[in-house]
This record gives C-alpha cells, structure tokens and sequence, in this order.
C-alpha cells in the first residue's frame, strides 16, 4: 500500500484506517464431535445412529470380518489411544480387548454395551451374541446414550432425542419379526447355522438353532459333531441350513447335501456386510435374518 507524502494527509490517512471496522469471524458453540471407537461394526453402526452429528465413530473389526479371530494391529492400538470413548460388547466376546487396551493407554471410558440384559449360557460360558435379540438391543442402545451424554453433555438433548428414534425403530421391527414367525408352525422351526450365534434371536422368537461350532469361531467342529448334526437332520427333518458372512461355508454345505437339507441362504451373525449392501446396518441386518429365516422354515419340501 502507498501512504500519501504529506504529514497531513498521512495524519488522515492512518486514523481513517483506524475508524475502519474490523471483520467479525463467527464462533460455533456446537461442541467437537465426540470420538468413539466401537470393537467391531454392528456396535459402530448402533453408536452412529444414537450419537447422531454428535459423534465420530469408528470400528475396529469391519464388516464381513470375524472379532472372534481378530489380530489387533498397530494402528487400532494408535485409534484407540485417540479416543475419547470405547465401545465393547463384553461376556467374553473380544478376548483381544484388554491386551489392546494396555498397550495403546488408553485411560478413557469403557462402556460394556451389553450390560444389563439377560445373560444366555452355555454351560459356565456366557453367549456373547445378546445383540440377536431385539429387546436386548434397546438396552445397548440405552447404555449408549447414557455414556455418549455424560461424555459430551453439551450433546445430550440431540443424543437423547436420536436413542429414542432409535428404540422406536427397534420395536416396531420386533413386531414384525414376531407376526412374521407366529405364521411358521412350531414343529419346523428348526435350522442350523455355522457357529452358535443365533441362540437369542432362537430363545426370542422360538426357533431352536443347531450349529457344527460352539459360540466361538476360533474353534474346531469336531467329526462326531458334524456327524450328530446329519443324523439329526434326517431324524427331525430340520428344513433349513445357513451359511454366515464371516465363515466358511463349506462345513455347511456338506452337512446340508449329506443330511438332505436345503440351504436356506445367508445369515450375517457378528458383523455387517459392506456398504451399500443387504446387511449394513444393524436393523437391515436383523430384518434380512428374520425374513431369510422365516422364508425357508416355511418352504415346502
């Protein structure tokens, strides 16, 4: 800029700079976006929904991938050391989670999403997979809300507001998964699936599942087992068989074509498929399971 040569009109010149009115630059009073990690994608998708704008949530086990088997890398150790809040499921579900914990330090929350529903066992061993039944859900989404809130109090209106949608939602799709079960008669509802995972959704909504693995992937079926489970299937003429998104079909299929049942299509049982498919969110997921399930204990055979 060129100031003018003359004292006097330099006199006038800075002091009209001067009165000149200074730019106003807007200030947000909406809080940062809460960083929450989950372990693994359906407690991410249930964390989004609850959280709404008021959270950043990422999954440590993505969709269509195992957290029984998971291997804990570098870079989810860094994620979880940058979060201000971790989401887990609890009843022994993420063996690896502890040990992933320590050495990131992290010393923020740990919520148990889980906490608080009825426990199914096996034995002395709790069933991790309380997600598989709709009202279990709605305590998740409760203990959600409740530590997203404490975590940004100035959010918990719009967390709040977001959670009860969100119940709304699971309710009226457990009304729908009861009526559509009510038409299938009790004697064949019966199936088998990949791994135990389906023992609430069965308890929920009276169908009796069968599987060649217990509730955890990482294990073996044994030949005796998978041999039960045929000669169960030509005994009680079980009408369907499941394959899962996160196992092997292989033991499946052979244990369908080898005990003359049908393969009744895909269950997805502890993760999300990929985006912009099926079962990518948790409430597609459990509508795609009920109706795939229903669909083919009621085909005639």
């Amino acid at each position: 800029m060129n100031f003018p040569s003359n004292p006097m009109r330099r006199r006038f010149f800075a002091t009209s700079l001067i009165a000149l009115p200074l730019p106003v630059f807007a200030q947000s009073n909406t809080p940062r976006p809460l960083r929450v990690v989950a372990s693994f994608s359906i407690l991410a998708d249930m964390a989004r929904e609850i959280g709404g704008s008021a959270v950043e949530v990422a999954a440590l086990v993505g969709p269509d991938s195992d957290a029984h088997v998971f291997q804990p890398s570098p870079a989810d150790a860094r994620r979880l050391a940058n979060a201000e809040l971790v989401v887990v499921n609890g009843l022994g579900f993420e063996g690896w989670m502890d040990r992933l914990v320590r050495s990131s330090g992290y010393r923020g929350p740990v919520l148990v999403a889980s906490e608080g529903v009825p426990v199914r066992r096996m034995g002395r061993e709790p069933d991790p997979h309380a997600w598989q039944d709709l009202a279990n859900a709605q305590r998740y989404a409760a203990n959600l809300r409740d530590a997203m809130a404490r975590a940004r109090r100035a959010s918990a209106a719009e967390i709040g507001q977001c959670c009860a949608s969100y119940i709304e939602r699971l309710q009226a799709l457990d009304r729908e998964v009861r009526a559509r079960f009510d038409a299938v008669p009790r004697q064949h509802r019966r199936a088998i699936s990949s791994h135990d995972a389906f023992g609430y959704f069965g308890a929920a909504y009276g169908i009796e599942f069968l599987a060649p693995q217990g509730m955890n992937t990482d294990s073996e079926a044994s030949a005796a087992s998978v041999a039960r489970l045929i000669d169960q299937i030509r005994r009680e003429d079980v009408r369907a068989v499941f394959v899962e998104n996160i196992s092997d079909p292989r033991l499946v299929q052979r244990i369908a074509r080898e005990g003359g049942g049908i393969v009744g299509g895909r269950l997805y049982s502890d993760a999300l498929s990929a985006p912009g498919t099926e079962a990518d969110t948790y409430l597609k997921l459990f509508a795609h399971n009920a109706t795939t399930i229903a669909s083919a204990l009621s085909a005639k055979r």
